[in-house]
């Protein structure tokens, strides 16, 4: 009797460790899904990413007013229509991140201690996803992607990567709390454009090579916070498709009459990349950037591997 019920303790306890376990393992986050933007003009925005940067046009799965314009089967861009109520000047609605398991990773999340997670949803093509806020009230979402909604167009795309996306931020040290403490974000660069000043914070997601960039205000940047405007925020919220060679992609722009109206560049990076601007009706930075560096960053060293395609 007592061997049985010294057992049946050792069982409980290895349960109870497990759940703490599975409470604790964060599952895997693989990299960007998607953006989704906001748009006064539904078909200007709609010619602006099928068009001019070539995306595969689906539909949005999530929400019915939505259009979705597809890079990849798991990256795409949401546009939606700025509601008429809309307050504040920024143009993005969320950031999304891909995951391998949705369900476990809002577990993870609730057990500690987010409690703004919303509840997990289920879409017609098998994707599950969640919705919570960082601690500047951007909202991001969590994809599980499901089986590929649309056959992408490999002939017009202009990049079949979103490599990073990037948004303001005021208090590098919340918004680390949240990315690098509980998610598991890695350092990957930062830069400035003045010595002494941080503008640009790089952190990798923890199983993969895509990124997001804080886009420093305050907080030892170079950018005071009252000094943001619409045209500025458009700037600084931004997505970066990746390219293999920025000649290439802005000859091909060029001579296929796909460059919009409001665009700068090409210009060498303080990263060390080549890059592009382009700029959507609402002001939203599509930033075309080359997969590696041709030269030597300024400020910092790359602490992680880039994205090679």
């Amino acid at each position: 009797m007592h061997r049985t019920r010294t057992l049946l303790v050792a069982a409980l306890l290895s349960l109870a460790i497990g759940s703490v376990s599975a409470q604790q393992s964060r599952p895997v986050i693989t990299g960007i899904s998607h953006m989704c933007v906001l748009a006064h003009d539904v078909a200007a925005s709609a010619d602006f990413y099928g068009r001019i940067l070539g995306a595969t046009k689906g539909p949005d799965l999530q929400d019915a007013n939505g259009t979705r314009f597809y890079f990849s089967p798991t990256q795409f861009v949401e546009v939606l229509p700025l509601p008429a109520d809309h307050q504040g000047l920024s143009r993005i609605s969320c950031v999304a991140f891909n995951t391998i398991d949705a369900r476990a990773l809002r577990t993870y999340l609730t057990a500690k201690g987010v409690t703004s997670a919303s509840e997990l949803k289920t879409s017609t093509d098998g994707s599950r996803w969640f919705t919570t806020t960082d601690p500047e009230g951007n909202q991001v979402q969590f994809v599980q992607p499901g089986h590929p909604a649309v056959v992408i167009d490999n002939t017009k795309a202009i990049s079949h990567r979103i490599i990073h996306v990037g948004y303001m931020v005021k208090n590098r040290a919340d918004e680390d709390h949240f990315y690098r403490e509980l998610l598991g974000f890695r350092p990957y660069w930062y830069g400035a454009m003045q010595p002494n000043h941080t503008d640009w914070i790089s952190q990798q997601v923890p199983d993969g090579h895509d990124w997001i960039e804080y886009m420093m205000v305050g907080d030892g940047s170079d950018t005071p916070t009252d000094h943001v405007d619409a045209r500025t925020l458009g700037v600084l919220n931004h997505f970066s498709l990746g390219v293999i060679n920025m000649e290439a992609a802005v000859t091909k722009l060029y001579q296929q009459d796909r460059l919009p109206p409001r665009h700068d560049g090409p210009q060498m990076g303080r990263d060390g990349k080549w890059q592009a601007n382009l700029y959507d009706p609402d002001g939203t930075r599509v930033e075309l950037m080359e997969f590696q560096p041709v030269t030597k960053p300024c400020c910092s060293d790359f602490t992680a591997s880039s994205p090679l395609h």
